[in-house]
């Protein structure tokens, strides 16, 4: 039997707790509050101004960030958003022809080449707005003054066939295993920024040598990471890492615990000769809103006060992977550039048409996925 002592503590300590509950969920809701307050101010700012938004999203495949758009435009209906994907490279170089030549036809931008955000605020290239949620945003991934933020962070791990199920890959030299000889795709490291950070990374801690028997496996090279994964559970291929996803049922993401692997955070900026800065505005406080941290994006937040994905850890909180590492690696495009030509002789170079074009439509200034060019 418990004690009257006992009883009254647990009672002082279940009304604390409820009580500390009860503080939490208000101020989750005044903050929710408060960011939908700004939102549908900014949604009737955008429809006066014509409603039309254009996004150049980082990534290699057609409707990639379809999920995105569609979540948008289900909230914010009477937007007409084009949410336009290619490789981040080829992005920031419309970005670049495009201020030069005055026909700036992009609003926001969401790159994985994180080092051109600080370049282009040097440069007088971005807007400077601090959207909802600002103040949530870690501040390792925002620019102090406002003209850029990481939205979301990606990750770059190991995607293997279910169908192996315990004797999948995990470290990086169960990738060696003699079982596994011709069944690995990978996508080009030369072809992709961090994906080539992901081999720096285990050139770094392994060696070249490390490399080299890699390469003594057969491994099949592709352009973009969606492929490499979509591969991954068809004949012959079972493994792959470097990439993410995978066609459902058939192949499954894991994380080492032990050999790195690459995160890093997606990072956004509207461009002060944006044509539609009102729904970029929008664009770009929605993203950042806690209710599409928590419901929209599909991987960990960009804000501190959104849990990771079920089952994960915090994004900093992982001993062989440094979200911020991507960004440093790229920083210094010298050494960048000096180890993409050393991988080239190993891995050869890029074969294949741009699985984010394949039809060349894109071109100088996109203006909807479908190619169509701007004035």
């Amino acid at each position: 039997m418990q004690s009257p002592r006992k009883a009254v503590l647990a009672i002082v300590a279940a009304s604390v707790l409820a009580a500390s509950g009860a503080t939490a969920a208000a101020a989750t809701n005044d903050t929710g509050n408060r960011e939908e307050t700004q939102l549908q101010k900014l949604y009737e700012q955008a429809v006066a101004e014509g409603g039309d938004l254009v996004v150049y999203a980082g990534g290699d495949k057609p409707g990639q960030a379809d999920y995105l758009r569609d979540a948008f435009v289900k909230k914010f209906p009477k937007i007409k958003a084009n949410v336009i994907v290619d490789f981040s490279k080829n992005h920031d170089a419309r970005v670049d022809n495009q201020v030069a030549e005055g026909k700036v036809v992009a609003d926001v931008v969401h790159l994985q080449t994180i080092d051109d955000f600080p370049r282009w605020k040097r440069e007088g290239v971005l807007q400077q707005y601090k959207p909802a949620g600002w103040d949530k945003v870690y501040d390792q991934v925002k620019d102090r003054d406002g003209y850029y933020t990481g939205v979301f962070f990606f990750a770059f791990s190991n995607v293997t066939a279910t169908t192996l199920g315990s004797n999948a890959p995990v470290e990086a030299a169960d990738f060696l295993k003699p079982e596994f000889k011709d069944k690995l795709v990978f996508t080009y490291p030369n072809d992709d920024d961090a994906v080539l950070y992901y081999f720096k990374q285990l050139t770094d801690k392994y060696g070249f040598a490390y490399l080299q028997k890699l390469l003594a496996q057969h491994p099949k090279f592709v352009r973009g990471t969606q492929d490499s994964a979509d591969l991954v559970g068809t004949a012959p291929y079972v493994a792959s890492f470097g990439t993410s996803g995978g066609r459902a049922g058939l192949a499954q993401q894991t994380y080492p615990a032990q050999s790195p692997w690459v995160a890093w955070p997606q990072t956004a900026a509207i461009l002060k000769q944006a044509p539609h800065q009102a729904a970029a505005k929008l664009y770009l406080s929605w993203l950042l809103s806690r209710d599409a941290q928590r419901n929209d994006i599909g991987t960990w937040s960009a804000r501190t006060d959104v849990a990771p994905p079920a089952g994960a850890e915090n994004i900093f909180a992982y001993p062989n992977m440094n979200p911020l590492g991507l960004g440093r690696f790229m920083s210094d495009r010298t050494a960048l550039d000096r180890y993409k030509a050393r991988i080239t002789l190993y891995v050869g170079d890029v074969q294949g048409v741009n699985p984010a074009d394949p039809d060349g439509k894109l071109g100088l200034y996109p203006v909807d996925a479908n190619g169509t060019q701007g004035a």
